[in-house]
């Protein structure tokens, strides 16, 4: 590599990857002047053989090896194997492959990733060296994370994706785990003509409705004209899929108890009435959990992915180079979805459960006689729009052969919002209010559902079934960053270099949401308002055939499948016109942030020799200075009405703005030091200091209360502007052999101290100083008049017969079974203060997290056959107790991971196999129902690729993933504590590729 090569790499390096220059690090400096000219030659020959394009399997881990070789610091890569032929069609499940990477799957593809037990929001991706925007949107809201999310983003036109796990001063703050940088194709780093076109189509059979085959195009156009003066390159792709998936779970949380505590929800103490209908009962002290519902949800989704880049590059002398780039991708989701459910209030039942300290039910029974409860079988419809666009501009100018300087700019936003008239997330509910004695057998995989209907009946009768509440949820994200970088290098002498730069950051940060809501869940209008045809009657076991439990003669087999929009419209028609039954684009919950950030770094790269053999020792100090300002639109509640049995509404009047502020600055030191005490063995070590900026939800103003709650109270959350980020002390040392051209072995030990960990905590409060109508005298004096039981719908048909001329009482009618209908409003004086538990962000703890990694990339001589292997263990210090109550502090996506890939490549033919693991982790310290942990199980999947080399110019190539049709389980504190189970199934891609040579 000549003086010039080398100055270039620096000043990439040092404006935080700008652009898509090498990052790659000259192995070390001479001592004499016969020393440089010797390696100045040898590197000559490098650079040669660099620039030779290298194709295939092979070709794309050696040229991953040679990054991780040349680079200081801990640093991996996946490279294409050829320009416009990424190893994967999704970013993540290749970043899944590196060691120490781990990643979340949504609607069964790599989503968001992990890296060295640090999760999503604490990994900082940025788009050939500049920060990338990001928003999403959740099934019921807005997106607050900072996670960048993989699935918007097409592999096509990416030539590598580098992860760098220890910090540098260069390197732009906000990545403790790693920041990774994705490099797409520029024009004058491969001159020529080069044109790639590729078609494929993907086959998913976990589509019930929609078309099993679905197209894919992706094309790259690159040329240079002018003597490789002038640069275009034009990339594409489409991406079309069908797909469904079933869930099992316990969505709205488990409800968790001491063994001797007496409340709403818990099982009668030993002696009581209704003890003797336990079985191995917990004990005083053990916690047991109580389901808060059973749910099965059967989706289809479509999903739309395009995305294109346009980039232009003109260098008019050999010193000066300037790019202008502009990238764009849209994703489109829309799901539908049926529902069959049964929800718990908590009455006389019967148990059965697991060993202590941390009990779960094996079997859950609550008796319901008569059959009046609701068999609920809602329905859904979601879809989202996600669209990310970047313009960018950059010059880089080498002055003379010791000084350069870098400028760049760029603009970004990132929008998700709705992409139906009904909104964002569409809810409807619907029941047949013939719900007996009702049970879930948790014992096995697949918890089992069971329903006495009322005697005589045998099936669901569609002349029963009745509409119930509905939610049309209109959630909108959008985040803009205006980012204007400027570096230098200063060549001191052939040993000693000073990397120097200023960045100025500007993000605005938007979430909103409306939701338009009716709550008559105790049922709405009449089952004369739909004709019998609409209801479709199905079969729940047919979409579980993963699972033996779902033929358990036992279960629930029967449910109504239905169309939304034809329901929709005959709800509309049946109860006050289409003004209930759409979404709102008036936004009543709107939170704004704006962060500006100005650093300023200054980073010296010092080459020398140890003992003869080169070494290398890279110091910097990194200035960081971030304020946050937020204003948030919140709605003012008004008043508590008691709506259906065990559900209470919020009622809402017009928002308000509220505004906070923070602010925080750093000064960040790193140092890095190599020496290759052989020819083919590198010894590194690193120590740095980095920052991880608080989640967007966690810096937001404002304070917001639920739109349900229950007999207990409610919930809310408030975010924390004056949040300061997390801080990491990390400390790194490895060892590397890199014993053949493309074999090596590497070994590292890591350790990380953070500090300011944002944790979670609830406190009580009492907001809007509501009253709550079912905890007052009224509920007391019912109570005590209908025996006691807290039976509910006793106490409501009380309460509408005795106080019904109140103004606080209004009676709609009758259900079905002769039960009252209507609502029951909290009344001032008489009834006490709803207490909410509010969700509030907070600096509370320190953490220490390490880990060892592990890699061996071997390939068999000239056999064709290789094969990567690697492996990461990682602990804390800190651990989730699951026998203890109330908020706590532990890691979340703490865990182990594996891959094996092997691979075939010789004569036209190429094969890999590749088997990704991930032990289980604690993904959430939170459920639905509060502070309670979610882990997802251990989960391994099998990936496959084979590719025949019809011609020099065309390829065959078939993909499969998750072949094995693996599924997915989210448990609680104990194994038999579900929360979710997902079954996705595989799918595959058949296609062809041509380049135009």
């Amino acid at each position: 590599m000549n003086k010039t090569n080398l100055q270039r790499t620096h000043l990439a390096r040092s404006v935080a990857l700008a652009l898509s220059a090498t990052t790659f690090f000259p192995a070390f400096a001479q001592e004499t002047e016969n020393e440089n000219e010797e390696r100045a030659a040898q590197q000559d020959t490098e650079q040669l053989v660099e620039e030779v394009v290298v194709l295939g399997i092979r070709g794309s881990l050696t040229s991953s090896m040679n990054v991780k070789r040349e680079s200081y610091g801990v640093v991996d890569a996946i490279t294409a194997e050829d320009i416009g032929d990424f190893p994967d069609t999704n970013l993540a499940e290749s970043l899944q492959r590196i060691t120490g990477v781990s990643i979340d799957r949504s609607i069964g593809e790599g989503s968001r990733v992990t890296v060295r037990g640090v999760g999503p929001d604490f990994n900082l991706v940025t788009l050939n060296g500049r920060q990338m925007p990001t928003s999403s949107i959740q099934d019921t809201a807005a997106s607050d994370s900072r996670a960048f999310d993989f699935a918007n983003l097409a592999a096509e036109a990416v030539s590598a994706v580098e992860v760098y796990k220890t910090s540098r001063a260069s390197i732009p703050t906000g990545g403790i785990g790693a920041t990774i940088n994705i490099k797409t194709a520029r024009p004058l780093d491969n001159p020529g003509l080069k044109t790639n076109l590729g078609v494929s189509a993907m086959f998913d059979e976990s589509t019930e409705f929609g078309d099993t085959a679905t197209p894919e195009i992706s094309g790259i156009y690159s040329n240079t004209f002018a003597e490789d003066k002038f640069g275009i390159a034009i990339t594409g792709s489409y991406q079309d899929r069908n797909l469904g998936f079933n869930q099992a779970s316990v969505p709205n949380g488990w409800r968790a108890f001491r063994g001797d505590e007496n409340n709403w929800g818990t099982v009668p103490q030993p002696g009581t009435p209704g003890s003797e209908n336990i079985t191995n009962r917990p004990d005083a002290n053990d916690v047991y959990s109580v389901p808060q519902n059973l749910l099965y949800s059967f989706n289809e989704v479509q999903r739309e992915r395009t995305n294109g880049q346009l980039a232009l590059q003109y260098r008019p002398m050999d010193n000066v180079t300037a790019t202008l780039d502009y990238t764009y991708s849209e994703n489109k989701i829309a799901t539908q979805r049926n529902e069959l459910s049964a929800w718990f209030n908590f009455g006389p039942s019967v148990t059965s459960w697991t060993d202590g300290p941390a009990a779960a039910p094996l079997v859950y029974s609550e008796i319901i006689n008569p059959a009046t409860a609701d068999i609920a079988m809602g329905g859904a419809e979601f879809a989202a729009k996600n669209q990310n666009k970047s313009v960018g501009f950059n010059v880089e100018w080498d002055v003379s052969d010791r000084l350069g300087f870098m400028f760049d700019y760029h603009d970004s936003s990132a929008e998700s919002g709705a992409d139906s008239p009904f909104g964002s997330n569409a809810v409807i509910g619907a029941a047949a209010f013939v719900r007996g004695t009702t049970t879930v057998d948790f014992s096995g995989e697949f918890p089992i559902l069971s329903i006495d209907l009322p005697p005589g009946q045998t099936a669901l009768d569609p002349s029963q079934m009745i509409t119930t509440g509905s939610s049309f949820r209109n959630s909108f994200a959008r985040m803009d960053i205006e980012q204007t970088q400027v570096a230098g290098y200063f060549d001191v002498n052939d040993q000693f270099t000073l990397n120097f730069g200023v960045t100025a950051t500007d993000m605005d940060n938007r979430t909103a949401f409306s939701n338009v809501q009716r709550d008559t869940w105790g049922g709405a209008g009449s089952p004369d308002d739909y004709p019998n045809d609409v209801w479709q009657l199905d079969s729940v076991s047919r979409y579980f055939d993963n699972f033996g439990g779902a033929n358990d003669p036992a279960l629930f087999d029967q449910f109504f499948r239905w169309d939304f929009q034809t329901v929709r419209d005959l709800a509309a028609a049946a109860n006050g016109g289409d003004a209930g039954f759409l979404a709102s684009d008036d936004f009543d919950t709107d939170r704004r942030t704006n962060e500006e950030s100005t650093a300023a770094f200054l980073q010296a790269d010092y080459y020398f020799n140890i003992g003869g053999r080169p070494a290398a020792l890279v110091a910097g100090l990194r200035y960081e200075e971030t304020d946050v300002s937020s204003s948030a639109l919140v709605p003012t509640a008004t008043e508590i009405l008691w709506v259906a049995n065990n559900e209470f509404a919020v009622q809402f009047s017009d928002p308000s703005f509220t505004e906070l502020d923070g602010s925080y600055d750093y000064v960040l030191p790193s140092v890095d030091f190599n020496v290759e005490f052989a020819d083919d063995m590198i010894l590194r070590a690193s120590y740095g200091e980095s920052i991880g900026r608080p989640g967007w939800g966690d810096i937001q103003g404002g304070q917001t209360i639920g739109q349900l709650l229950r007999i207990d109270g409610g919930d809310g959350q408030q975010g924390n502007p004056g949040l300061l980020p997390l801080e990491s002390e990390n400390f790194d040392v490895s060892y590397e052999w890199y014993y053949g051209e493309s074999s090596y072995f590497a070994i590292g030990y890591f350790h990380k101290d953070i500090d300011n960990y944002i944790g979670v905590t609830q406190i009580q409060a009492t907001p809007f100083n509501l009253p709550h109508p079912g905890q007052g005298q009224w509920f007391d004096e019912a109570n005590a008049a209908t025996g006691g039981g807290n039976d509910l719908t006793a106490i409501r048909n009380y309460i509408f017969e005795t106080y019904g001329d109140d103004p606080a009482v209004t009676i709609t009618g009758t259900d079905s079974n002769g039960n009252f209908t209507g609502t029951i409003a909290g009344i001032p004086g008489q009834d006490p203060v709803a207490v909410f538990d509010i969700t509030v962000p907070a600096n509370q703890r320190s953490a220490t997290l390490d880990g060892w990694e592990v890699a061996v990339q071997h390939v068999f001589g000239e056999t064709g056959f290789g094969a990567a292997v690697n492996f990461t263990l990682v602990d804390s210090d800190i651990e989730y107790d699951n026998t203890s109550l109330g908020e706590q502090f532990a890691i979340e996506g703490l865990s182990d991971s594996a891959n094996v890939v092997g691979f075939y490549e010789k004569n036209g033919w190429s094969a890999r196999i590749a088997y990704n693991w991930r032990d289980e982790f604690l993904s959430s310290r939170f459920s639905a129902s509060g502070p309670n942990p979610l882990y997802v199980e251990d989960y391994g999947q099998f990936d496959v690729n084979v590719a025949y080399d019809w011609s020099d110019n065309l390829t065959f190539f078939v993909e499969g993933i998750n072949v094995t049709d693996e599924t997915q389980r989210v448990i609680g504190r104990n194994d038999r504590e579900l929360n979710f189970l997902t079954e996705t199934g595989p799918r595959y891609v058949l296609g062809a590729r041509y380049s135009f040579r």
